[in-house]
This record gives structure tokens, sequence and C-alpha cells, in this order.
């Protein structure tokens, strides 16, 4: 379960966040409502104002790693964030090779992140099928 200063903390960004043309907010509030469907999700919350906010979920039956998904929002330009997911590699697949392979750069393991600039209804359901698959790899 998660710590209800965390939801506070996610809330209180979310609401401070001005939705542009790329309706990237959108699409970081339809992920993040997608992971916190699944039963055992702990999601933590990193906030570095200017670089990143970072979304993270883990699985109560992890016991290696303390996350499946790591969903940052990129705060170089506040009216133009854009959201980095990435995944331990060896927790997804990527049927249509839409990740990018980043050598031991989620927490010193090989990762796939996958880059959205703007909201894409296709994209946001193959990263969904990406986070029930780590999902259920990390149960």
């Amino acid at each position: 379960m998660t710590d209800p200063t965390i939801l506070d903390a996610i809330n209180t960004f979310t609401e401070s966040w001005s939705e542009t043309e790329t309706r990237t907010k959108e699409a970081f509030t339809n992920l993040k409502a997608h992971l916190e469907k699944n039963d055992g999700i702990t999601l933590d919350f990193n906030s570095r104002p200017g670089v990143s906010y970072s979304l993270r979920a883990c699985h109560a039956a992890q016991t290696e790693r303390d996350l499946f998904v790591m969903m940052d929002v990129i705060d170089d330009d506040p009216n133009e964030r854009w959201l980095s997911v990435c995944f331990y590699g060896d927790m997804i697949t990527d049927p249509d090779e839409e990740g990018d392979l980043i050598p031991e750069g989620l927490k010193g393991s090989d990762g796939y992140c996958f880059d959205l600039d703007e909201y894409d209804e296709n994209k946001i359901d193959y990263l969904k099928a990406r986070f029930d698959e780590a999902c259920a790899n990390a149960s």
C-alpha cells in the first residue's frame, strides 16, 4: 500500500502541472491510473524540480529490486515536459522494438527506456502492456 504522503506529493505535482498541447500530463495520469489498478503495488515518488519527477512502482512480492518500472517526467523545460518510462531488461519484452536498450542504465542493470514526448494512444497501450508484463514478472 502506498504511503498517503507519497500520494499527496504525486497529486500536488499533477495538480500544479499545466497541460500543454502535447498532452504529456494526460499521458502520465493515464499510465499512473493503469499502474494503480494492479494489486500489491506500492508507488514511490522522487521530486527533483528542474530535473525530473520520478514515479516508481514496486510489487509486494519483489525481494531483490525496489521497483519494476520507473516513469520519469523530464523537467528540463516545464512547458515541454516529456516522459521516460524504464523497465529492467529481464522483466519485459519489446516485440515492436520501441524501447532503447540502456546497458546498466537502470540502477546498474540493463534496462529498456521508452520516451513519450506527446500523447499517443498506441504508445500508451504499448506501455500499459509492458507495465502488465513487468508487474507479472515482479510478482
